[in-house]
């Protein structure tokens, strides 16, 4: 015959079959009461001689030999979960209770030429999965954190014994037989040894290993093909938690493809807090949640928690029975997505109210990106009026700075102000030429004389400076005295315009033009023909000042020549 394949449900065995494990120990299957992934739960007693009791305290599972689950958990029982090493945790820690079902035995069984896998435990009540169900899919928040808080002990004790479990939800969690109150945490058929003899396993990513688990909430690990861990297991726990009190997930309209949950879930973790805070349900925030993902998303691959800090994020202070009924609004309540009628006339309201003054197909912004809109300053050519500098120069000379933003009704000159003015003829000032310098001019001509004689006139211009000035420090210089005729007096009058010609065509380069035209009219009439209204006195005067400065300039070329000389 040919053996069965794997990773089916195995054909039933008979009520009454007698089962015997690896202890000699003798075991009698009652009715079948669930089934797994793989495999069949049958009622079982230890009293063969009669039928299984509906009441009876222990179950078996049975497997295929071929499967790989069964094995697994039983593997696990068998190194980490014997009762003498529960109870001594148990002592260590002072704890009254730690809900991980108790191993009785398991062995080997042949029916019809089909070979079985079977496993002796305790018998659980009912799973939290259907308590969800009956809740409207969610629990209370206090019986939320309690159940975080004995599961964290569960988890640490496993971790502890270098396993994970991997498959965390509430179909796995099951309420004890005769106490519902003590919660279990059952299905080890995923379970791994991540720290084999105190070794580690290393992160590696391994696509054709991804997504392993249960797709609502197994780890971003365990989606990427990775080996699982302890903060795999952390992390599957807080998705528990967040669905529990909120009554879902937010890739619970994408399960069916696992990368798009991979993406959900990669996005809720980065996005911490805020991603998990914002979808508490009323009366039941999310807030330990979100700390306890946070400190989970702290961890690396091989790092150990601090389990007693996971247990105080949940509530330290959580105490009590367990709660399993329904809670407040769990059937009615609109969710944080939902709004309440009321609120969603008054937002429609509102809308319509606005709706004429806004412009129409205008986006909507958040309130940052229209605070950053209205103190965005208008640039100055589109606001109709004095420019920003106009305002700032307002504000130092006392005038409020609104005005110069805000046009007033009238002409453009309504806008200026006292200081606008002042500042408008500084404008006009400044745009006007600058008078040039009488060096860069042309000057009128003064005669045929060369330029090497003008070149004489400028260095002798000291001499006529000085002679100048005593002519000008005599007190009668400029007046007229009674008892000379009108020659004499016109005679003087046209020698003194001569000397002062002299020296101004002397000092012709050096002043300004706006300087020599001071001088009046009668200066610009002289320089036109100087030699015409020359007389003999003047001519006579002209030669002395030549011989005068043709002695100094071969005084100086000695002088010059003997320097050299002793050089």
């Amino acid at each position: 015959m040919a053996p069965p394949r794997k990773n089916v449900l195995p054909k039933p065995l008979p009520d009454g079959f007698i089962l015997t494990d690896t202890e000699k120990k003798k075991w009698r299957l009652g009715k079948i009461i669930g089934e797994g992934g793989f495999g069949l739960i049958y009622l079982a007693s230890q009293d063969v001689g009669r039928p299984v009791a509906g009441d009876t305290d222990f179950v078996i599972k049975v497997e295929y030999q071929e499967n790989g689950p069964l094995f697994s958990e039983l593997k696990f029982y068998q190194r980490a979960a014997k009762p003498e090493s529960i109870q001594k945790w148990m002592r260590s820690r002072k704890l009254d209770f730690l809900g991980i079902p108790t191993y009785w035995g398991s062995g080997l069984a042949e029916y019809k030429d089909l070979r079985y896998r079977f496993m002796a435990m305790d018998r659980l009540g009912c799973d939290l999965q259907k308590v969800c169900e009956h809740n409207g899919g969610r629990l209370k928040k206090a019986t939320v954190l309690q159940l975080g808080q004995k599961l964290v002990d569960i988890l640490e004790y496993i971790h502890e014994n270098e396993y994970v479990h991997g498959d965390i939800k509430a179909a796995n969690l099951m309420q004890g037989y005769r106490d519902p109150e003590k919660i279990y945490l059952a299905d080890y058929g995923l379970s791994y040894r991540y720290c084999p003899d105190g070794v580690h396993k290393e992160y590696k990513e391994n696509p054709k290993k991804g997504h392993n688990g249960t797709i609502e909430y197994t780890s971003v690990d365990a989606h990427k093909g990775v080996a699982a861990s302890r903060r795999g297991d952390l992390q599957i726990l807080g998705f528990c938690l967040l669905h529990w009190l909120c009554g879902s997930l937010p890739w619970d309209s994408v399960l069916k493809n696992s990368v798009h949950v991979q993406e959900a879930k990669t996005r809720l973790m980065d996005k911490l807090p805020h991603s998990v805070q914002q979808l508490s349900a009323s009366r039941a925030s999310t807030d330990e949640v979100a700390e306890f993902l946070c400190y989970v998303k702290t961890l690396d691959y091989e790092d150990k928690p601090d389990y007693q800090l996971l247990k105080s994020l949940l509530g330290g202070d959580v105490r009590g029975r367990l709660d399993f009924s329904m809670p407040q609004g769990s059937a009615g309540e609109p969710s944080t997505k939902e709004v309440d009628p009321r609120t969603r006339e008054k937002q429609k309201a509102g809308r319509a109210k606005g709706s004429s003054k806004a412009k129409p197909l205008a986006p909507e912004m958040d309130e940052e990106v229209q605070e950053r809109v209205k103190s965005k300053p208008v640039p100055a050519h589109y606001i109709r009026g004095p420019v920003p500098t106009k305002a700032e120069s307002q504000k130092e000379n006392g005038l409020p700075a609104a005005r110069s933003l805000r046009p007033r009704p009238g002409p453009p000159q309504t806008y200026r102000e006292d200081s606008e003015d002042e500042d408008e003829d500084e404008d006009e000032d400044n745009s006007r030429p600058r008078p040039i310098s009488a060096r860069y001019l042309r000057g009128p001509p003064i005669g045929p004389r060369t330029q090497s004689k003008q070149k004489i006139r400028k260095r002798d211009s000291l001499t006529v400076t000085s002679a100048r000035q005593e002519r000008g420090s005599h007190p009668q210089r400029s007046t007229t005295p009674p008892d000379c005729d009108r020659e004499s007096q016109t005679h003087m009058d046209r020698r003194e315009r001569w000397d002062e010609r002299l020296h101004n065509h002397g000092e012709e380069t050096e002043l300004p033009y706006n300087h020599r035209g001071s001088f009046g009219d009668w200066e610009r009439s002289a320089l036109r023909r100087p030699e015409q209204e020359a007389g003999p006195t003047q001519r006579k005067g002209q030669w002395l000042r030549y011989v005068f400065v043709g002695v100094f300039f071969i005084l100086f070329l000695a002088v010059v020549q003997n320097k050299f000389k002793r050089f």
